[in-house]
């Protein structure tokens, strides 16, 4: 019997690709999870739930409409959680 080493793979799925109308918009994300991700490529989760590897440019899309809902339900000072 034998045995062969075979490289690791990224077995994750790709969290940046087609999940239907979410990836018409840009969405509301904590601007430290943003660059936290722009650095070690973890995925993001949006107010509306979304979770993506951020890899396009948010200023060629809509506003997600359920994040800006949610953004302007949130009570002013009550936190960073709608910085985009």
């Amino acid at each position: 019997m034998s045995t062969k080493i075979l490289p690791e793979s990224d077995v994750r799925p790709d969290l940046s690709t087609g999940d239907g109308d979410h990836e018409r918009f840009s969405h509301y994300v904590k601007k430290a999870k943003i660059t936290e991700s722009a650095v070690t490529g973890t995925p993001v989760v949006a107010l509306c739930g979304k979770i993506w590897v951020p890899n396009r440019d948010p200023k060629k899309y809509p506003v997600c409409p359920e994040c800006k809902e949610i953004y302007e339900s949130m009570k002013p000072g009550g936190g960073k959680d709608g910085d985009k």
